[in-house]
């Protein structure tokens, strides 16, 4: 007969009151009552005491990233390195007027200047609701947080707003491609965050302030939580699939190449306000694990262009190797319907239709057929919708990986430049 650890516990603790006792010693169990007594505050019925104090098991409780730099040319939550926990709200305005929705983005840019810099929340007094919601403690840690905010195609459409004239040229809402199962009610929106930071709390804290503090001009549409996994082994985190997610993305360190394929500049046709922004489309992809689970490992990988264990190109030994597809014209080493194949075909002409990726896992439960809902929170970042990432995913179209993912939500925004001093705030240019 096999005895669970808390009955083998408690019968050799037994055993060893029984021994002392005859030796006339103090008992374990003695021990233990004064013990409990104290934890207790004076209690004598073990029912009533309290035990020790719950605390989640991490390898260093107090552990937050350093705050990143909110004022700048660009937004923050962009080209910097990803955190392990994000949040993507879409707002839907509520504001009514162009000066509403002026002090809606002023607030917002002043809780996300306050949140992401850190420190202590305003002392209202006893008789007052706090401030803050207390669930980062007293004093609200910067922990790498960034806010990132994004404008969709229908506030420059609502006339209330009177900036009709002012929209980026290519925003529009998203487009439904063959194989989206695009969701209405997860679909589109006038401004979206992006919220990332070191832990998870630290995100939801930022949303819940800022939901609280803008709830007089925006109102939550919907929201998805994602996370990035550890490196495993190495490399970059993987997806729900087992794949390293966005290995391969453009250089943006070379200042050429940031201006050619991320931010718009004084060289493109855009309005002047949006010189620094970005267009960012954010794609909610449902992953339909239980079928890629059946699915032979090679058929995985030629699906994908990659090894799965180490993320190296199909007919190459490491991840930064590149195979050269136009000595493989006819799809012997990577397969012509590969996806990495697909989406960067790695010539000349298909140079400046790059895109740069910066994707989360989420986990949404189950569906209402009792199936995992888990999947990818896509982002990326590009100088121009149409060239790049319509360009990419129109070449996607139909490849082998359909049957296993299906876009259900998301929408195209613009981020706005940069917030550049403490007078400044987001998108102001647009309204001058």
């Amino acid at each position: 007969m096999s005895l669970d650890r808390r009955e083998f516990l408690s019968r050799t603790g037994a055993a060893a009151v029984g021994a002392a006792g005859a030796l006339g010693a103090p008992s374990i169990a003695d021990a233990a009552a004064k013990k409990e007594n104290r934890h207790a505050g004076g209690a004598t019925d073990p029912l009533l005491a309290d035990g020790a104090l719950q605390q989640a098991v991490v390898s260093d409780p107090s552990a937050r990233l350093p705050a990143v730099p909110f004022h700048g040319p660009h937004q923050a939550g962009i080209t910097n390195a990803p955190p392990p926990a994000a949040c993507f709200a879409v707002f839907n305005l509520t504001a009514g007027t162009r000066p509403e929705l002026i002090g809606t983005l002023q607030t917002l840019t002043e809780r996300a200047r306050f949140l992401t810099h850190g420190g202590v929340p305003v002392d209202r007094g006893p008789v007052s609701p706090p401030s803050d919601s207390g669930t980062l403690g007293p004093d609200i840690p910067p922990d790498g947080l960034t806010v990132t905010v994004g404008l969709g195609a229908s506030l420059f459409e609502n006339p209330a707003f009177g900036l009709a004239g002012q929209k980026p040229r290519r925003l529009t809402e998203m487009a439904s491609f063959p194989n989206d199962n695009l969701q209405p009610d997860m679909t589109g929106g006038d401004v979206l965050l992006q919220i990332c930071a070191g832990q998870p709390d630290t995100a939801i804290h930022a949303l819940r302030d800022i939901a609280k503090h803008t709830r007089a001009g925006m109102q939550i549409a919907y929201r998805m939580d994602g996370f990035q996994a550890p490196q495993r082994p190495n490399g970059v985190p993987r997806n729900h699939f087992g794949h390293m997610d966005g290995i391969a993305n453009p250089n943006l360190a070379d200042p050429y190449v940031a201006d050619r394929l991320l931010w718009v500049t004084d060289k493109t046709d855009e309005p002047a306000w949006a010189r620094g922004g970005t267009y960012h489309v954010f794609r909610i992809i449902r992953m339909y694990i239980e079928f890629w689970d059946r699915v032979s490992l090679n058929e995985q990988q030629t699906m994908i262009g990659r090894y799965r264990a180490s993320g190296a190109m199909l007919g190459t030994k490491s991840i930064t190797d590149v195979l050269d597809f136009a000595k493989d014209p006819q799809g012997k080493i990577m397969p012509l319907t590969a996806h990495i194949r697909l989406s960067n075909p790695r010539t000349k002409a298909t140079e400046d239709s790059r895109i740069f990726r910066r994707g989360y896992n989420y986990d949404d439960g189950i569906d209402l057929a009792g199936n995992l809902n888990m999947g990818l929170l896509f982002n990326c970042f590009q100088q121009d919708l149409v060239r790049q990432f319509v360009a990419n995913q129109t070449r996607l179209i139909g490849e082998p990986m359909v049957d296993y993912i299906a876009p259900i939500g998301g929408g195209y925004f613009f981020d706005v430049p940069g917030v550049q001093d403490a007078s400044d705030w987001y998108a102001r240019r647009l309204f001058e």
